[in-house]
């Protein structure tokens, strides 16, 4: 058994530091969220460094950043000598699929991010910020908005929103366990950027969305369902709060959302066509079929959570983190549908364009 050094005398070279920017680990550094946060805290002159874990070595080489391949999975390099000496930890790690195989992405995101949480506690962390989501919540109202004491119980049915509440549960005994240990959790809508379409499109949508499908005047219609009106958010803005997060020292959950809430009326306008009232249980029932065909990777049971979200209040974000997202949902929706045209991406593994659209994609673009 490996002789970890005192809390006592982690903190007392934090104090010699003191002076210095922050130094922040970022885990899950090269995703769509992972690489806005990054960028947001190496832009940041209060921040002296970021190092970025992933499993793959990106080529996107931003400013003040270093990087480190490691897996979160049990089994996985220890994470506590990668954490000492940092003044906070963002967690970011996220597996989508698969979703035929949900004790796959159990390992990775629940298991694995227990890893994380006992790893900064272990290291003398002073701050862990968790990505949650807005599928942490329980069904909820689409008339009006809900804040943070909304219950967390998610939609049991989905992975994704399971495994989500899932990590509230843990980390309202992690709080109760280590009560000096400052732990902030983001609760964001859907988050879209140009940057993150080809990865989103191969993650949810698969084969059945060729991209030349998203093109005005091949899409007759949008499918007004029961339900369906949600929040998103550019992820730009959201990484603007997660660095305000890491940086300040506020605590507990934060809602994230732009306005206005979409649903097939705005949709519409965005795609430039009319929205229909369909019922949800013929598309459901197709979504499903295509889902057991592998046709589609997302699940019929997240479409089921979709349609069940609360909308968000984030006056409390607004006011503790000085935060006000620069962009309209709609600005960020239309952004991603760009990108999912171009087949737009960036130098790392997850966000990797998609070769049909962009085939002379310079491997260089986007490096610092």
């Amino acid at each position: 058994m490996t002789q970890q050094e005192p809390v006592e005398r982690k903190a007392e070279r934090r104090a010699e530091r003191r002076g210095e920017g922050a130094r922040v680990v970022v885990v899950g550094a090269t995703g769509n969220v992972g690489t806005s946060v990054v960028l947001a805290l190496a832009e940041d002159p209060c921040v002296e460094s970021v190092l970025g874990l992933a499993r793959r070595m990106p080529l996107w080489r931003p400013p003040k950043t270093r990087w480190h391949a490691v897996d979160v999975e049990p089994g996985g390099a220890d994470l506590t000598e990668l954490f000492t000496g940092a003044d906070a930890v963002v967690h970011l790690a996220w597996k989508f699929q698969p979703t035929h195989h949900p004790a796959e992405t159990w390992r990775t995101n629940v298991l694995g991010s227990i890893r994380v949480f006992d790893a900064v506690a272990a290291a003398g962390v002073p701050a862990l910020v968790h990505a949650s989501s807005v599928g942490a919540y329980s069904p909820g109202p689409k008339d009006r908005t809900v804040d943070e004491s909304w219950p967390t119980h998610g939609w049991p049915q989905a992975a994704y929103t399971r495994e989500k509440a899932y990590l509230e549960r843990v980390l309202d005994t992690y709080e109760r366990t280590h009560p000096d240990l400052r732990v902030v959790r983001m609760r964001p809508g859907f988050l879209f950027k140009r940057q993150s379409a080809s990865e989103q499109r191969r993650i949810f949508a698969g084969r059945l969305l060729p991209s030349r499908f998203l093109r005005p005047e091949l899409l007759p219609a949008v499918p007004d369902l029961a339900g369906l009106r949600f929040q998103a958010l550019h992820t730009d803005d959201a990484a603007a709060a997660y660095r305000a997060a890491a940086t300040l020292p506020v605590r507990g959950p934060f809602n994230l959302a732009a306005d206005p809430p979409l649903d097939a009326q705005v949709l519409s306008r965005v795609l430039d066509a009319r929205s229909l009232a369909v019922p949800t249980a013929p598309v459901r029932a197709a979504l499903a079929a295509a889902w057991r065909l592998h046709l589609v990777p997302a699940s019929p049971d997240l479409f089921d959570a979709v349609l069940r979200l609360p909308l968000m209040d984030s006056s409390r974000a607004r006011r503790e983190l000085s935060w006000e997202p620069r962009h309209t949902s709609v600005e960020a929706v239309e952004e991603f549908l760009d990108g999912l045209r171009s087949g737009a991406g960036m130098d790392t593994a997850p966000l990797a364009p998609d070769p049909r659209h962009a085939p002379r994609f310079a491997r260089s673009r986007g490096r610092g």
